[in-house]
């Protein structure tokens, strides 16, 4: 029979979403829920029920997924160190110039600890734990790895352009970029009690600008050692001060 003028058309069918789809949704709430859950009462304060809650699911199917809470655990510290992993990517350090990529990574690190309080919770609660997890995790070694090649690659280049000294270990120099940033902010509540600093953005900012000036000051190269036509201008020393001779009495 052909089709009547006015009679509503026959709606297509709608499509089902597939099982692995909603596997991967629901493994990715999870996994969101265990986050906040972890970041807020740690591994062992942290309960499957309240993760399945925040998830939207039963018990039985985080068990399903990820078999234990460790396990789980496990898990969401290898998402914490591939997002900022990500993140860190996204700055291109290696299409910068070397002074700019260093300042762009430590003010990135410094904004994204101060952005992402929960980052700090899931590193300190590992490292409370002897930091088996990540021990045992060759995806989080894994993830390290580009980012040091990526800052050897930035020395590389300041040292041959003569604004960076020579000899910088670039494994000890992330360490110091990650604890430069890591402190203040993890620290923020007894550093404005015992120092007196207001908890405002003008103090954060000033604490970011002094981070990047250390890090930049550290990178500096001896003006001595620098190559002619370098950047680095040349320091005189200020000469030293005279100081008379002082003459013994003889003892009466």
């Amino acid at each position: 029979m052909g089709h009547t003028d006015g009679a509503p058309e026959p709606s297509a069918p709608r499509r089902r979403r597939g099982p692995q789809r909603d596997a991967v949704a629901t493994q990715a709430r999870i996994l969101e829920a265990a986050r906040q859950e972890f970041a807020e009462n740690g591994l062992q304060g942290a309960r499957m029920e309240a993760i399945a809650s925040r998830a939207g699911c039963n018990k039985a199917l985080i068990h399903h997924y990820f078999q234990s809470k460790d396990a789980l655990f496990a898990i969401v510290l290898e998402k914490n160190y591939e997002a900022i992993r990500t993140a860190e990517r996204n700055l291109q350090l290696t299409s910068r110039e070397p002074h700019e990529a260093m300042r762009e990574l430590v003010g990135f690190s410094f904004d994204y600890v101060s952005e992402h309080p929960e980052f700090i919770s899931l590193i300190n609660e590992e490292n409370l734990h002897g930091g088996v997890h990540v021990a045992h995790s060759g995806t989080a070694r894994e993830l390290n790895s580009p980012l040091v090649a990526t800052i050897e690659e930035v020395l590389e280049r300041g040292v041959a352009e003569g604004i960076f000294r020579a000899g910088v270990d670039p494994v000890q120099l992330y360490i110091t970029i990650a604890s430069i940033s890591y402190f203040f902010i993890a620290n923020r509540a007894t550093l404005t009690a015992i120092f007196d600093l207001p908890k405002t953005d003008d103090v954060l900012a000033a604490r970011r600008a002094h981070a990047i000036d250390v890090v930049l000051g550290y990178l500096r190269p001896d003006p001595v050692a620098a190559p002619p036509g370098s950047p680095v201008e040349a320091v005189t020393p200020a000469p030293k001060r005279a100081t008379a001779k002082r003459t013994r009495k003889p003892a009466p």
